[in-house]
């Protein structure tokens, strides 16, 4: 009778899940990552080798993961619907782990994580990173929690190879089985394994750019220009003043878990100590872009379920859940019920025609159903080997077009914030002359020569050249 409750509980979290998830399915072309991802994706397929010939500041495997399924949105999102979709069925897993015999825990805890991955509301819709992370970082858990360290290293290894703030998540459960074991002589031949399964993918990565003589292309770009991307908000002064208050913080709460860890249970232990490495992942840059609370969902979810678990401290956890939330709404401006309602009917009276294609584009970003009426304006006219160039950064325009982005930096940041954008675009623009240059509206002036291009129309703003020859 209880396994088949607890199927009957899956299988309907999972479908409210997938309907959570479903109009993701049939969005537009519309967020400039996922054009960045789709560019790459689409790049590789064609030949062109990762960071060398090609460049975004993530580690490979979501790239990879886009050229896999070729670029194609609807794919690449119906992947991240399942990836959430066994995501909560090893999160649930976890749960009745942590909180053995209490089924009311394991339910709650298991919808509330459902829930507010399916929602918009943290940009669980797009097909970032943390989408797909989550799922081997959850089943690392769980293999920590029974032990298995090895593979529990190998999984959080993969999380890595996705975006490296899995780092967090390894730390965490490496201080988690540190502390629970602090007394044991053994702890450090098995801690040793699941460095060394985490090192193992890393290795056979470093392994394949080194064999294409694109090693230090992966270094720059994975680890070294990331630098100056958490360093934005950290700073004070001239030093990152900021991120070391916030790893003081995260270092005095896990030495006051360890100084109280007899006190704990191991379940409450465990939380607390993924939970604060998973805060500190969320603020690791102050950029407060909402996905970035992703990976705080299991943690989260896991602590409300404390809440009830452990009566000795609840009313700490209360207290300190609500001081959490109360920081996030602030910080990341987390968008309330009304914008998610209306992103339903968006897609409800969109699929029931009582809305325009246009109006619905629109909701994602007025500045979509241009790009869609750019990309109908050149696709008829060009040839197969040919392409165009955008300066902007709405990169989806080379997907919507269906060409190869002829330059090695994608969008107009990447080719101002890096020292050899500026020339290499250049080079690239003169080798391969591409048949037209979309000028989009609110940038910096193009730094590079129109002279044998002529303007063709505006729309929305956004300039059209053809080349002349």
């Amino acid at each position: 009778m209880k396994g088949s409750k607890e199927f009957l509980f899956l299988i309907l979290t999972c479908l409210l899940f997938f309907i959570l998830r479903l109009p993701s399915l049939f969005e537009p072309l519309w967020y400039g990552d996922e054009g960045i991802y789709q560019v790459i994706g689409t790049s590789l397929n064609h030949g062109k080798l990762l960071y060398k010939e090609i460049f975004d500041n993530k580690p490979p495997l979501l790239y990879w993961l886009y050229s896999f399924f070729h670029s194609d949105q609807f794919t690449i999102r119906l992947a991240s619907l399942i990836f959430g979709m066994l995501a909560v069925l090893f999160f649930f897993l976890l749960s009745k782990k942590l909180f053995k015999n209490r089924n009311d825990i394991q339910y709650l805890t298991t919808f509330i994580f459902a829930v507010l991955f399916g929602l918009p509301i943290l940009e669980g819709n797009i097909a970032n990173a943390e989408n797909f992370m989550i799922l081997p970082i959850l089943v690392a858990a769980l293999l920590v929690s029974n032990f298995k360290l090895f593979l529990a290293g190998l999984l959080l290894g993969v999380a890595f190879l996705f975006k490296i703030v899995a780092i967090f998540d390894f730390s965490a459960f490496f201080v988690f089985y540190f502390i629970l074991n602090f007394s044991s002589l053994k702890k450090e031949i098995k801690l040793s394994r699941i460095f060394a399964g985490f090192l193992l993918p890393i290795f056979f990565t470093i392994l394949f750019f080194a064999l294409k003589g694109a090693l230090p292309d992966f270094i720059r770009a994975t680890f070294i220009t990331n630098v100056s991307y958490v360093n934005y908000g950290n700073k004070i002064g001239s030093l990152p003043l900021l991120l070391f208050v916030k790893l003081a913080l995260l270092g005095l709460f896990t030495m006051y878990l360890f100084t109280k860890r007899k006190k704990f249970s191991q379940t409450l232990l465990f939380v607390l100590i993924w939970f604060g490495f998973s805060l500190f992942n969320a603020f690791f840059s102050e950029r407060p872009y909402i996905h970035y609370l992703l990976v705080l969902l299991p943690s989260l979810s896991l602590l409300v379920g404390c809440i009830l678990f452990e009566k000795k401290y609840q009313k700490i956890i209360i207290v300190f859940l609500i001081m959490v939330l109360i920081v996030l709404s602030k910080s990341f401006g987390i968008p309330g019920l009304s914008k998610n309602i209306s992103y339903y009917q968006n897609f409800t009276s969109y699929m029931s025609g009582a809305r325009s294609m246009d109006s619905y584009q629109a909701f994602f970003d007025l500045s979509t159903p241009f790009d869609y009426e750019i990309a109908r304006f050149i696709r008829p006219k060009i040839n197969k080997n040919e392409t165009i160039f955008v300066w902007g950064n709405n990169a989806q325009l080379y997907q919507l077009v269906g060409v190869i982005a002829p330059t090695k930096y994608i969008v107009a940041y990447h080719i101002t914030d890096y020292k050899d954008g500026g020339a290499s675009t250049k080079n690239a623009i003169d080798k391969i002359k591409p048949k037209f240059i979309v000028v989009m509206p609110n940038q910096q002036i193009i730094p590079f020569s129109l002279i044998h291009y002529s303007e063709r129309i505006k729309i929305n703003n956004a300039i059209i050249y053809e080349r002349l020859f």
